[in-house]
């Protein structure tokens, strides 16, 4: 039987890790599309990452399959895919899902607390 822990080595073993850094890099750079998978209540308190798409990992798979009427366009196979939460455990998991959907380059930015601390811009 599997642990939650398992589940999140098993993400992160296929999802790689970036820093907020490199994250904040990629956002100045452009191209990219930024996921934040937390619930919108949490997204409230907080604010997120400009132009972030906010998509909770309970729906991603529906925002992430175009045989969905959920299915958002931005969300293509070869897109580069930037994924955010509250510590980096769901952004992981959802970022392994994506994988097993088919999309081809996903990263872990880890959590919105990390991304304000190194000067990552946020927006309510």
């Amino acid at each position: 039987m599997k642990t939650a822990k398992d589940y999140l080595d098993e993400a992160n073993e296929v999802v790689p890790r970036i820093s907020s850094e490199e994250g904040i890099a990629k956002h100045g750079a452009g191209g990219v599309v930024f996921i934040d998978v937390r619930d919108s209540g949490d997204i409230e308190k907080t604010g997120t990452i400009p132009g972030a798409l906010r998509i909770s990992r309970g729906f991603i798979e529906f925002a992430a399959d175009d045989a969905t009427p959920f299915h958002n366009p931005a969300m293509k196979k070869d897109a580069d895919l930037v994924l955010v939460c509250g510590a980096g455990g769901q952004a992981a998991l959802a970022g392994k899902t994506l994988k097993d959907m088919g999309f081809t380059s996903v990263v872990n930015v880890g959590g919105i607390g990390d991304w304000e601390k190194a000067g990552g811009a946020l927006e309510k």
